[in-house]
């Protein structure tokens, strides 16, 4: 039976509600962009009393804050490139983001191994590293709770079972954090709308931004690609630009100087079951014959390690990054070399490219530079026509480049100027952002719901109300229940079937085959929330599975033979 229509339009997170707010009101600031950047600046404008309308072309998150390492760390290797006020900046905010989002950012251990030969390992290695951490816990990393410690090569077998015996020789433990960066990019979304009153959609494209008289961008152009291509123009006395590896098209739409402001970099992460590469505690793993590392992450739900991530210089279609067959190779063949887990391509089970949009480096002759050499610092400036832009930066650091953002905003206007206060606001779903939901009588919160929703978790069991086996899981091996796929749609603003399998839960990144053999049921979940009739549910499948398979099989992976089977071209 299908959701009634008033209903799907009731939450105050409803897209027709928003996208209604977005026609009607002037707002003070307008962000383009929906990712980790972009959400942190509306959070930050509207907390401070400003009127703010958020507008994303695509997905909330489908860019590069979907696609990350899904750390929340200061940066160990760039102590290296002597970035010690980047390292501590990064490390400030991993704390705050400990204590404001506990539901969503969590402790990770990490373990260095050290190799050697004959069971010595190099004393200039070693020192290395020691110096390393050392620093790294005196700039801030000791802020966590806990400092670095040596391990013996024992206990380091205990975490990582396969590492190669023969050469390990022992090992440091240090901690960093974790984070799901599509949940966390939207919990901030939400925040900023149900918390303090921002206007926000997904699929509103900006096709042209704005002008007064006097040359100033004043809002922009906005079409619905979701409800008939309508176009609209939304008001605003400031706009910013947080449209990432997207920047300089949208300044192209005023009246800035041309020219390139970032330069992408290519992540490619892998996943594997846990089975073929245990690990209980994350690790960083040398490459050989190479200056970088990679990480290995166990995903704390369901049966998933993943491996990442490559860094490298990318000049190709930004919409479309993905992982190749030599993004496999490297992270596979890195990982073999350290372990005795013999990883195949057979063995991948998700994979998932995207671009980090560091900034340019200045003058000319200095292409060749490396991309993971290039700073992770963050830029803003505002254009001759007011437009200001915000790029650069790290998943850990959104929120001081929002507090920056939103600062360079207020100069730029004669209004009154209030201090930022989200470094102590507790994002939705954490102990005292609000009144915690309680599940049904009868009904149990699944274990895994904490971590991902917080003190929401009773409202997402409150979906299965009436039909206990939404709490069942959909995707085999995967904890994600019917009733998140239903909340996702009711409560998140999911418009399509790949919004709730690859961002609202991550299924489609950690297992796709078993994703897409669900697909079929998920639809169905969904289209009752949404809906949808019989053909768009079809459609929606063919569209998340053609997509999925397709990405498979550019990273050498089976991809059309599943589409084949699940009868998507």
């Amino acid at each position: 039976m299908a959701v009634p229509d008033d209903r799907r339009r009731s939450s105050a997170f409803s897209r027709h509600a928003n996208l209604a707010r977005l026609r009607a009101e002037r707002f003070e600031v307008l962000v383009i962009g929906g990712g980790i950047t972009g959400a942190g600046v509306a959070l930050d404008a509207a907390s401070r009393g400003l009127r703010t309308a958020l507008v994303e072309r695509a997905d909330f998150a489908s860019g590069t804050s979907s696609k990350s390492s899904k750390l929340v760390h200061g940066g160990l290797r760039y102590l290296q490139q002597r970035e010690f006020r980047l390292v501590y900046e990064n490390l400030a905010e991993r704390q705050r983001l400990l204590e404001n989002a506990p539901h969503l950012v969590s402790v990770l251990p990490f373990l260095v191994p050290l190799f050697g030969r004959a069971g010595v390992v190099s004393k200039t290695v070693a020192r290395s590293y020691s110096t390393a951490l050392w620093l790294y816990d005196l700039t801030g990393g000791i802020r966590i709770g806990r400092r670095h410690a040596r391990v013996s090569r024992a206990e380091a077998l205990e975490h990582l079972p396969l590492l190669d015996a023969d050469r390990l020789v022992s090992g440091f433990l240090y901690f960093d954090a974790r984070a799901d960066d599509a949940r966390l990019t939207l919990t901030l979304i939400r925040t900023a709308v149900c918390g303090f009153g921002a206007a926000a959609a997904n699929y509103a494209a900006v096709e042209r931004l704005r002008h007064d008289d006097d040359g100033q961008v004043r809002g922009a152009l906005v079409r619905d690609l979701d409800g008939g291509g309508a176009a609209f123009e939304v008001h605003a006395d400031v706009v910013v630009n947080a449209a990432g590896v997207w920047t300089d098209r949208v300044r192209a739409l005023g009246q800035g100087p041309p020219g390139r402001s970032i330069r992408p970099a290519k992540g490619v992460h892998v996943s594997v079951p846990r089975s073929r590469l245990p690990a209980d505690i994350a690790a960083v793993i040398p490459v050989r014959h190479d200056r970088r590392s990679i990480f290995v992450v166990p995903w704390p739900e369901g049966d998933v390690v993943y491996l990442g991530t490559t860094d490298t210089d990318y000049d190709g279609d930004l919409d479309e990054p993905r992982c190749r067959p030599e993004d496999v190779d490297y992270l596979l063949t890195a990982a073999n070399a350290a372990t005795k887990a013999g990883l195949t391509r057979e063995d991948v089970r998700g994979v998932w490219a995207g671009l980090r949009p560091l900034l340019a480096p200045s003058g000319t002759g200095r292409r060749s530079a490396r991309t993971a050499d290039l700073s992770r610092r963050h830029r803003v400036w505002r254009d001759p026509d007011g437009l200001v832009t915000v790029t650069g930066g790290k998943l850990t650091t959104y929120r001081k480049m929002a507090e920056d953002t939103v600062d360079a905003a207020l100069r730029s206007r004669p209004w009154p100027r209030p201090r930022s206060v989200t470094r102590d606001l507790r994002l939705e779903g954490a102990p005292g952002a609000g009144p915690p939901s309680t599940p049904p009588p009868g009904l149990a919160v699944p274990t895994h719901l904490a971590s991902r929703y917080g003190t929401l978790a009773g409202a997402v069991v409150a979906v299965a109300a009436d039909d206990a086996t939404l709490l069942d899981p959909v995707v085999a091996g995967l904890p994600y229940t019917g009733a998140e796929l239903a909340y996702a749609a009711r409560e998140e603003m999911a418009v399509h079937l790949d919004d709730v399998l690859t961002r609202r839960t991550r299924a489609a990144i950690l297992d796709a085959r078993a994703t897409i053999a669900a697909a079929e049921r998920a639809a169905a979940i969904v289209g009752v929330e949404l809906g949808w009739d019989r053909s768009r549910q079809r459609d929606e499948v063919d569209r998340f599975v053609g997509a999925v398979a397709a990405e498979l099989a550019t990273a050498g992976l089976e991809g059309g033979a599943l589409a084949e089977r699940h009868g998507a071209g």
